[in-house]
């Protein structure tokens, strides 16, 4: 009886958006900070489950934020929804506060992280899944991994970082100002503190203004390959050799700091996961080019590691 009613109660939570031959997408609110959407693979009656976790930016469910549009995470999520795994994504919390006309400025990454994991536990209790499997993209890599340690069944990176942001942000200073590099080291140093700073290069205030350095102070504490090793669960970690943001080279450290982990490599695929045969601008352009379709090595990757 207790069941029923769980599962009944579980379900009154969506409101039915569409049925395609395959699933039925439905809206689901987690809490006051977490809405998605669940796609539901038809006549399925105890699936596994893919959390999707997006990239840094104020990415909605689909994927997308402006311009920027590309409807990778809902490619992915009908994509495996169609070969019988349940896959849930969702709004970042700061999307809603966006559309809301009030964006909380002491946002932190830790944030992300107690959403990722309440969104785990959410769809556990709902007793509705075989196991749940976390699929973190770029920066929802990093979320992934950390939510996924005490709670998830696996773990899949898609195009993760294997560096600290302060690392990752230093190189991309180096190779574009490198005069500020000592300036830059120097803000990190206080950030590292838990502490804010006003002294910073003005040439860099998108990257170090007051309102942005909590959220960087509590981001760059976690190193992806320290936290990888913890990870007693089934680990993938996928990259293209297209990736303009994470080489291919950051997988395969990550694949070295958890040995135990399964590795895949996909020929011309780039960050968000198009297959590109040209050069860099059309590599770039693709980012917001929605008609793109997945590289076809992409969804068969996942579903040989859920499976």
């Amino acid at each position: 009886m207790k069941l029923y009613a769980l599962a009944i109660a579980f379900f009154c939570h969506f409101t039915i958006m569409a049925q395609a031959s395959d699933f039925i997408s439905t809206n689901v609110t987690v809490n006051t900070f977490v809405d998605g959407t669940l796609t539901f693979p038809n006549e399925a009656k105890n699936p596994s489950l893919a959390i999707l976790i997006s990239d840094y930016g104020p990415i909605d469910r689909d994927g997308n934020q402006n311009f920027q549009k590309n409807n990778l995470l809902k490619k992915l999520a009908e994509g495996l929804s169609s070969h019988g795994i349940a896959a849930f994504r969702y709004d970042k919390r700061i999307v809603r506060q966006i559309q809301r006309g009030r964006v909380d400025k002491t946002i932190t990454f830790d944030d992300f992280v107690t959403d990722a994991i309440s969104i785990i536990n959410y769809f556990k209790n709902s007793k509705q899944f075989k196991n749940i499997y976390v699929i973190g993209h770029g920066q929802g890599s990093l979320v992934g991994m950390i939510a996924a340690q005490e709670y998830a069944d696996g773990f899949i990176s898609l195009a993760g970082s294997a560096k600290t942001i302060d690392t990752v942000i230093l190189e991309q200073i180096n190779k574009t100002v490198p005069g500020l590099v000592n300036e830059s080291e120097k803000v990190f140093n206080v950030l590292r503190q838990g502490k804010t700073t006003d002294s910073f290069p003005p040439a860099l205030a998108s990257i170090f203004n007051k309102d942005t350095q909590p959220f960087m102070s509590s981001w760059m504490q976690y190193n992806p390959q320290e936290i990888l090793k913890t990870l007693n669960m089934p680990v993938l970690i996928i990259n293209g050799t297209k990736d303009l943001q994470v080489p291919e080279d950051e997988a395969k450290q990550l694949h070295t700091a958890a040995p135990n982990s399964s590795l895949k490599i996909i020929e011309n695929m780039n960050h968000v996961l198009f297959t590109i045969q040209g050069d860099d601008l059309e590599n770039s352009k693709s980012y917001n080019e929605s008609f793109r379709k997945l590289s076809e090595a992409v969804i068969p990757t996942l579903l040989d590691f859920i499976k």
